[in-house]
């Protein structure tokens, strides 16, 4: 079994923001799998069980994440390897995605409680790039939400970003970076 982690803020004042690409990737796949999210209290997160992954959306905001992975890890006794976080990436250019076995934060504050939390670097983390701020104020760029002219390139790169999701269930994750890089 393995588990799907799309990082985000919860709330409809966070819904479309550029934080919130890790939430939109995996509502997408749970469209794709016919699933539905469920409230899960033990974990802090939206949880979708199928037969073959563990979608989850953990509502603790961004910066907390790490509790609900952790909790997921234990409840569903994952290893790290079959931990696949989706995070947004204001390092990539916008639509870029970045897939790796392992890492480090990168300067995400989410990937950094995950870390934390796992005591351990070792998990695959798919990035999506949302661009740089024209401006270095990083916290309001990173909430506030695409424009209308980036709207076709954000659908494109989450499209790209569950077909590369629902390969690396199955797949070897050296493959899929030679493929998605």
């Amino acid at each position: 079994m393995r588990l799907v982690v799309g990082l985000g803020n919860p709330g409809l004042k966070f819904k479309e923001s550029r934080h919130n690409l890790g939430f939109m990737v995996v509502e997408e796949l749970a469209k794709k799998f016919k699933a539905s999210f469920k409230r899960n209290i033990h974990c802090k997160a939206y949880v979708s069980l199928n037969k073959e992954v563990i979608l989850a959306k953990p509502y603790t905001f961004m910066n907390l994440s790490g509790f609900s992975v952790r909790r997921l890890k234990e409840k569903f006794d994952i290893s790290l390897r079959d931990i696949l976080v989706i995070c947004d990436d204001f390092n990539l250019p916008l639509g870029k995605l970045r897939l790796k076995p392992q890492g480090s934060s990168g300067g995400h504050k989410g990937l950094s409680s995950i870390i934390q939390a796992l005591e351990s670097e070792d998990f695959p983390r798919l990035r999506i790039g949302i661009g740089r701020p024209l401006e270095e104020d990083f916290s309001s760029f990173v909430l506030s939400r695409f424009s209308q002219e980036e709207l076709s390139i954000v659908k494109e790169a989450i499209s790209k970003a569950v077909s590369c999701t629902q390969e690396w269930i199955y797949q070897d994750i050296q493959r899929l970076m030679a493929k998605y890089n």
